[in-house]
């Protein structure tokens, strides 16, 4: 159990940095100079890449290349959703839910068979 869970955890944390590196800077740095976002960014992203790269090594044992990648885009749809509507205060929409829809028969198509 501890094999499918280390790596998806690790992988929602990485994501959570990620969302904040890619897009965090257009609320708080919106008013620096490009030159400051990017090095703030490099750095949140440095966080993000220590959880991730550990993350696919141990799930790469436990799940196939591309089972893992579907993990992946599934978690980053969830962390973004969040993100929006909680830091960048977007309204949630029903986009969202169509295409977590779509993400949930990547994964059934991906992990189906096994």
């Amino acid at each position: 159990m501890m094999q499918t869970i280390t790596p998806i955890s690790l992988l929602v944390l990485s994501n959570i940095f990620m969302t904040f590196a890619w897009y965090g800077h257009l609320k708080s740095f919106k008013e620096s100079a490009l030159w400051v976002a990017i090095m703030v960014s490099w750095g949140i992203a440095f966080f993000e890449y220590v959880l991730q790269v550990p993350a696919n090594r141990m799930g790469y044992q436990h799940f196939t290349l591309p089972q893992l990648k579907i993990i992946q885009e599934v978690i980053t749809m969830v962390v973004f959703a969040g993100f929006s509507v909680l830091y960048m205060k977007q309204s949630l929409k029903l986009d969202f839910l169509w295409a977590g829809l779509c993400l949930v028969g990547a994964v059934y198509f991906i992990f189906r068979g096994n």
